[in-house]
């Protein structure tokens, strides 16, 4: 229903745009070309050409635009607050009004400077009302968000510019509501100063949306584990505090804490991570040889997923040529998607899809390809020695649902003891191979929230569920719905207004 209701809202927008342009006396046709309209519109309307390019800025830019096209707006006699409420939140209605009413006419820049406010009282308010606006559409309805790392490629590429439907699964009213505007948990120019205040904390609450989360659906959400951060540019969600403290430290927080600097953050501005939803609340889930088992049935593979394969030649090597433009291997920096496995010759570690793979079988050099599994037991969640697995081959681990009960053992309370504690906010000790929460034994834990397992698509490059559990459904931001723009070396054309599998 989300992603119908953007469709129209699209339509009707760039509809509308094409009538205001023919008016305007612009040719209407470039009303339907990204960014380009909005070049348009500052030349109409003399706005100094640097707020054209101040647009691209993360977050910010989309406040920008906004206040462009209620100064586009205001060229056609429209300067009331009426006006601008429905420039803002029902432009797929009001703006095929303007371009195409007979009672609308395109009045130009000299008819707004001479309008009874001054011309910078009238830039002033608009850029004050597309401020408030904006914030309350990327609050409750859509948000920009940018792709930082590969872990979902190739379904998601870096720097592709996605936008967030918050309506799909409900939009949260903010739990930390004094902060700075456009950024979500660090000052602009900074690396470190949190934008946020912790003054005013509201309770976890979920306005009603469209569905549930969903199997197999790319979703946004707060990172679980970076409630806690070493706050230092090379550490953060790059370099997890908990790896940090488990890895580095063995569990010695006073001494971690004497070397490093910490930093809290609330659960609503921790980092948002991008990953697919693999198993809901109620699933119990198993990666065995790198294949992913919800209730002992196979999980679809995403088409555009990558995995590392062991790829063996004849001797011959693949040519540059052949991983360009079969493989999208960028041959002058391959960020480490091909090298030479020392292990044996003529043969190499290849990341990518299974489609890729396929092709690579058909080559004239090819000999034999397997998967390249990750086995290294241990090494993820819970980090216990009772549960010795590894990235490829994990589990079984039930995934908790709203109001399932779970059976707590000596073995088990590693997978549950952050659930109960962190997540739902218990006191858990344990004492004498007994369970206490909340003063009163017990063997048993009902939950509180639904829980989901999140993986990315590029499944030996990914931070996510295997490294630090699960995800609680009060960290769930919203559904990635379409790709809006995208760019490397210069605009992807063929990734613009491509919807997310």
């Amino acid at each position: 229903m989300g992603w119908i209701l953007f469709i129209i809202g699209t339509l009707g927008w760039h509809i509308g745009m094409y009538g205001m342009f023919k008016k305007a006396g612009i040719e209407p046709w470039k009303a339907f070309i990204p960014f380009y309209n909005t070049w348009c519109i500052v030349n109409k309307t003399n706005i100094r050409k640097v707020w054209f390019w101040l647009q691209f800025i993360p977050i910010a830019g989309q406040f920008i635009t906004i206040w462009i096209t209620i100064i586009f707006v205001m060229h056609f006699a429209k300067f009331s607050l009426l006006d601008h409420i429905a420039t803002v939140l029902f432009p797929f209605i009001y703006f095929p009004y303007l371009g195409y009413s007979s009672k609308v006419k395109y009045v130009g820049h000299e008819v707004v400077k001479r309008y009874h406010k001054s011309a910078t009282r009238e830039w002033i308010d608009a850029a004050v009302f597309a401020v408030v606006a904006a914030t309350i559409i990327r609050t409750f309805v859509f948000e920009a968000y940018t792709i930082p790392t590969e872990s979902m490629e190739k379904t998601l590429l870096v720097n592709d510019f996605l936008f967030v439907n918050k309506m799909s699964y409900g939009p949260r009213i903010p739990q930390t509501p004094i902060s700075f505007p456009f950024v979500h948990n660090i000052m602009p120019f900074s690396t470190t100063t949190p934008s946020y205040t912790k003054l005013v904390q509201i309770p976890y609450t979920r306005l009603p949306g469209f569905q549930q989360v969903k199997r197999n659906e790319v979703v946004v959400f707060n990172f679980p584990a970076g409630d806690t951060i070493i706050n230092l540019p090379e550490f953060g969600s790059k370099n997890p505090y908990y790896d940090v403290l488990r890895n580095q430290f063995k569990g010695n927080r006073d001494a971690l804490m004497a070397e490093y600097p910490i930093l809290v953050h609330p659960m609503d501005k921790t980092d948002n991570y991008i990953k697919r939803c693999i198993a809901i609340g109620g699933d119990t889930l198993l990666i065995k040889d790198g294949k992913v088992y919800i209730d002992g049935k196979a999980s679809p593979i995403p088409a555009a997923s990558q995995t590392e394969y062991l790829v063996e030649t004849n001797g011959q090597p693949f040519s540059d040529e052949f991983l360009q433009t079969q493989l999208h291997i960028n041959t002058e920096n391959d960020n480490g998607q091909i090298y030479a496995f020392e292990g044996k010759a003529n043969t190499y570690v290849i990341n990518m899809t299974p489609g890729e793979a396929e092709i690579v079988k058909k080559q004239p050099n090819f000999k034999s390809i397997q998967f390249a599994f990750s086995n290294m037991p241990g090494s993820t969640f819970p980090y216990s020695d009772d549960y010795l697995w590894t990235p490829d081959n994990f589990g079984p681990v039930y995934v908790p649902a709203k109001g399932s009960t779970i059976t707590l053992t000596p073995e088990n309370i590693a997978i549950y003891r952050r659930l109960i504690t962190t997540y739902e906010g218990n006191k858990l000790e344990e004492r004498g191979g007994k369970f206490f929460i909340n003063g009163q034994q017990t063997n048993t834990y009902k939950c509180k929230w639904n829980y989901y397992w999140m993986m990315g698509d590029n499944r030996h490059r990914s931070q996510d569920s295997r490294y630090w559990g699960f995800v609680p459904e009060t960290n769930i931001v919203g559904k990635a719905s379409l790709i809006w723009f995208s760019w490397e070396n210069g605009p992807r054309w063929n990734r613009l207004f491509k919807t997310i599998k």
